[in-house]
């Protein structure tokens, strides 16, 4: 059966979790006669469609953007379904020295002593931003960052060479070939990010695709879904 013939549901979501909802997506269009197409860019562009009405099915994207989505009346109240948690990890390029980050204090010697540090527009970005800030080292590294656009992976600064160390959601950085990872953000300064999805407030209106949607979502946190989240750097939510 053609897709033209088949029911889509379209989505859209931040390129964290671009490579799980692509592996899930497909799943379940194996087992639904319906087809599966979420854009990933993002995060900060995507909240900002959804703002501006722009018509999904899904929306997929950290769980306090979604929150705020909902707080503005352009989700559904109470629609709100954790799916995945997605911790940060760090990277530097392939064949470069590999850092210290096994305790907090080795971490803010490695960012103190690299040229060049990245991170994203996105959640993780942000908590990073206000750990330096904690640290007391913010000013110092301020000239030192290099913020990747939105929807331009980190690692793929890293291995180009324009940045010395990257931070980023491991998803993203697991794919990147040119890199190396150092490995998580040590104990007592992990950064975990739950990613949820929520339903916008038009699919009241369409209760056979709002069906399919919460087939969709059911698929996504059932225990079937648990080893796609693992193999794409995420855990279950």
């Amino acid at each position: 059966m053609s897709t033209e013939t088949i029911p889509t549901l379209k989505g859209i979501s931040s390129m964290a979790t671009r490579q799980v909802l692509a592996e899930l997506g497909a799943a379940f269009e194996q087992r639904a006669a319906c087809a599966v197409a979420i854009e990933a860019v993002g995060g900060v562009d995507a909240a900002k469609r959804v703002a501006a009405g722009e018509a999904f099915d899904v929306v997929i994207l950290a769980s306090d953007a979604i929150d705020k989505l909902i707080a503005a009346g352009h989700l559904q109240a109470g629609s709100r379904v954790d799916l995945v948690r997605s911790e940060v990890a760090i990277a530097v390029q392939a064949g470069a020295a590999v850092p210290d980050v096994g305790s907090e204090e080795a971490l803010q010697r490695a960012v103190l002593a690299a040229r060049s540090i990245s991170y994203s527009t996105g959640p993780s970005g942000v908590a990073l931003a206000a750990l330096f800030e904690r640290w007391g080292i913010a000013e110092q590294v301020r000239a030192r960052t290099v913020q990747a656009p939105p929807g331009v992976p980190v690692g793929t600064l890293v291995a180009r060479g324009e940045v010395e160390l990257g931070f980023q959601q491991l998803s993203e950085l697991i794919h990147v070939d040119g890199i190396t990872l150092v490995g998580g953000m040590p104990a007592g300064v992990q950064i975990t990010t739950t990613f949820s999805a929520g339903l916008p407030v038009g699919l009241a209106q369409q209760p056979e695709q709002a069906a399919r949607v919460r087939d969709l979502l059911q698929f996504m946190t059932s225990p079937d879904a648990e080893a796609a989240k693992r193999r794409q750097g995420m855990e279950p939510a």
